[in-house]
């Protein structure tokens, strides 16, 4: 598929994704949900990427819902939103159950469906100048793109009730300290310390990185022990691979691990 309203690269193991809808504040309509899909899916089942950046062209990460597209759907709206979610969850879900870090960057405002699609990464850097509100039912909407699934979970059940009851924005400062963002970084230094860390990840042990998300991923779901019945069945898989044994060597003979990502 050839991108009309996404960026994508990979290039020694990173791949790259930039929303690219920035006169359109980077807003979600169907080409751009179905593209988000389509990125999901390829680099999430490329073997050559093991960390993943996922950030926006322009001074806005996403306004969310592209209102003036769905104005044009108004005839046959519930359905137009059936499709659009759809797909675009589907996308989430590639990413939440990849087995490689997902970083996102956010950069300007967040909001709505935005601010959803700033939520479901490993990592979260955002720019001092950044801010983050729901907004959704400021059009009379409920939110979508993963945000009820999330919020709840990084910030706590009321303050998910009073983001997105009372649409409060959130500086990035705030974010970080209710736990939506990792990383807070001035805006001039972004790009650079979300690409360190990002090609740290990429050389580093990529199956490991996988069994970190598949284990953090069902912890709220699982009992005690089928939790550490899965630690048990990890660990030893991860010793046994050939990035395992490479680190277990590299400590124990005092040298830097050199990972192929097996």
């Amino acid at each position: 598929m050839t991108y009309e309203t996404i960026k994508y690269a990979v290039d020694d193991g990173l791949a790259k994704i930039a929303f690219n809808r920035p006169d359109a504040g980077n807003s979600i309509n169907r080409k751009f949900a179905h593209e988000f899909m389509d990125v999901a899916i390829k680099s999430t089942t490329d073997p050559s990427v093991r960390c993943i950046v996922i950030g926006a062209v322009g001074s806005m990460y996403s306004f969310g819902g592209d209102l003036k597209f769905f104005s044009t759907e108004m005839d046959k709206i519930e359905g137009t939103l059936m499709e659009l979610t759809a797909v675009l969850h589907q996308g989430i879900q590639r990413f939440h159950n990849c087995k490689v870090p997902v970083i996102i960057v956010v950069n300007g405002m967040a909001a709505g469906g935005g601010f959803s699609l700033a939520l479901f990464a490993d990592i979260v850097f955002a720019s001092r100048s950044s801010k983050f509100t729901m907004a959704y039912t400021n059009a009379g909407l409920s939110p979508d793109g993963s945000s009820s699934y999330y919020l709840p979970r990084l910030v706590g059940l009321r303050r998910a009730q009073e983001l997105m009851l009372t649409n409060r924005v959130l500086s990035a400062e705030e974010a970080q300290e209710w736990g939506v963002v990792t990383y807070v970084c001035d805006d001039d230094k972004l790009d650079g310390e979300v690409e360190k860390l990002a090609l740290k990840l990429a050389s580093g042990p990529t199956r490991a990185h996988g069994a970190v998300k598949q284990l953090l991923a069902r912890t709220y779901d699982q009992s005690l022990e089928v939790q550490l019945e899965q630690e048990s069945r990890l660990i030893a898989e991860m010793a046994d691979s050939k990035d395992g044994r490479e680190g277990l060597d590299a400590f124990l003979n005092k040298r830097k691990p050199v990972f192929k990502g097996h």
